[in-house]
Parts: C-alpha cells; structure tokens; sequence
C-alpha cells in the first residue's frame, strides 16, 4: 500500500501546485503515491495537473485571461511516470477573447509521459436550456454502496480512495459478486473538506473524476490494466459543493478496444464534466 503523504485535508490540492523553474512555461509539481492505481500515476490526475500548470502559465502571458478555463483537453499517454516529482512544459499556442489553445507535456527524468492539448474559453455559469434528468441516480451514495477504503477490494488497488471520498454502485458493479451483466458503472466520489473549500482545485478535481471509473469491460469478466489509447475531457461548469456521481457506459466493447464515456455530475445535478476515452481491452497482470 503506498503511503500517504499528502496533506491530509488538502491532498488534492498538492497535485495542483506548480512551482517556476525559470524558463518560460516550465513548473515543477509532485504527485503523491496517494493518486495511483495499483502502482500507476491515476491517468485522470496528470490531466488535472497539466491543466492546473497550463492555466497558471496562460494567466502569467496575459492576466486577462483570468476568468478563462481549461474547457477541453485532449491526452495522449506516452509513458506511466513514478508517483513523486514531475515536471510540466506548457506553451501558448493561440490567445483569443473567445478561445485560446495551449500544449502541455508532464515530463519525468526528461521524458515525455503524458501530452495534451487544451482548449480554454468560458465554462457555463448560468442555467442550462435543456439538461436529461438523470433521476434513478441517487445524489448520494446509498447505503449498500461499496466503500474504497484501503481494506476493500476497490480500495486495496485505488489507492485514490486515501485522498477522496469514494463509492461504488453495488447494482451496476456485478463483477464485484463475481457476475456478469452491461458495461456500465457508477460511482459517487467527493473531495475532502480542504480541497471542496478552494473553488479551482474543486474543479480540477471535477475533470480528474472524469477518469475515475473502473474499466467498464470488468463487467463482462474482462480484468487488468486497460491501457488507454487517447482520451478527450470536458469541463463544463465549476461543481457544486458535495457529492460527484460519476456515470460510465461503453458504446462498444470489442475484441481488441473499447470505449467509455463517463459523465460527471455535481450535486445539484448539473453536468460539470466528461469524458470520452479509446482504451485496449484489459491486460491481466
């Protein structure tokens, strides 16, 4: 089990912080053991932490820029960096009133890991026109639901369950009763006190949540590491305080890939963020 060694109010607010390094769009930051998978960096994380360095980086070009957020990022995944030190490269690509477009790299001993390119303009803040209505979903984690603590059977290997408040549905989760049934999950999942109180971390952790579902072929008994391919998130708007539920299903589950789409909603019920990734079917290990 790794240790904790994040704040223990704030930990995800560590995977946030940057630090200049001198040259232009280059920061430091660190990735506890806390936000790991088995022994992998939780790929949801790096993307947080790329669009935490690239909004500071585009803040620092033009201060106007401010009220901008990282709405969309696309990540490609070239390497599964250690948890501990890492470093990012951001560089500015376009600046607009509407949009502007930035590339980060999360390098670690001088290699690439993780590449994405992230599209930044202005995340709703008023009522939506038309929203589905996702009403069989519990806001908050029922009763029977399946806790990620660190002696669960989720917990034991998501060890992001140290630094956030997890649940699974025991309903859609049928390959923890050792049964089959659609690949679809769900999820609820909130950031600790620390972390809830400061709004830019909140929604930061709100596109981390966006990757936070098991893979969805482990329903039809297909277990290991599912390497990802590419994924693209969205943020839609900053969350309300309390509970995320994350929603996951797959369009197809093939011989070879897979997809899965995982929808992020607040507690008020608002579409804040998702997620749509090409990932290999699982590798046993």
């Amino acid at each position: 089990m790794p240790e904790l060694t994040a704040d223990l109010e704030a930990p995800f607010s560590r995977v946030c912080a940057t630090t200049e390094l001198g040259a232009p769009g280059r920061y430091a930051g660190h990735i506890d053991p806390t936000w790991t998978i088995g022994k992998k960096v939780h790929g949801g994380t790096m993307v947080a932490g790329s669009a935490a360095a690239a909004t500071r980086f585009l803040r620092a070009t033009d201060p106007g820029l401010a009220e901008m957020s990282p709405i969309a990022a696309s990540s490609d995944f070239l390497g599964a960096p250690e948890p501990g030190e890492v470093e990012y490269q951001v560089s500015i690509r376009k600046v607009g009133r509407q949009i502007c477009l930035a590339d980060a790299e999360l390098i670690q001993d001088g290699r690439t890991c993780v590449r994405t390119a992230f599209t930044f303009g202005h995340i709703d803040d008023i009522d939506p026109l038309y929203a589905y209505a996702h009403a069989d979903m519990p806001a908050e984690p029922p009763a029977d639901a399946i806790g990620y603590g660190p002696d669960s059977p989720m917990g034991s290997v998501v060890h992001v369950g140290q630094g956030a408040e997890i649940f699974i549905d025991r309903e859609w989760a049928r390959f923890l009763e050792g049964k089959q049934g659609e690949p679809r999950l769900r999820l609820w999942m909130r950031p600790l006190d620390g972390d809830q109180a400061d709004p830019e971390v909140a929604t930061y952790f709100a596109m981390m949540a966006a990757d936070m579902s098991p893979p969805v072929p482990m329903n039809l008994g297909h277990f290991g590491w599912a390497p990802t391919v590419q994924m693209t998130t969205y943020l839609r708007r900053r969350p309300a305080p309390g509970w995320l539920r994350v929603i996951a299903t797959s369009h197809e589950v093939g011989g070879r890939m897979f997809d899965e789409d995982q929808l992020i909603l607040d507690s008020a019920g608002a579409v804040v963020a998702q997620s749509r990734q090409l990932a290999l079917m699982p590798i046993a290990r």
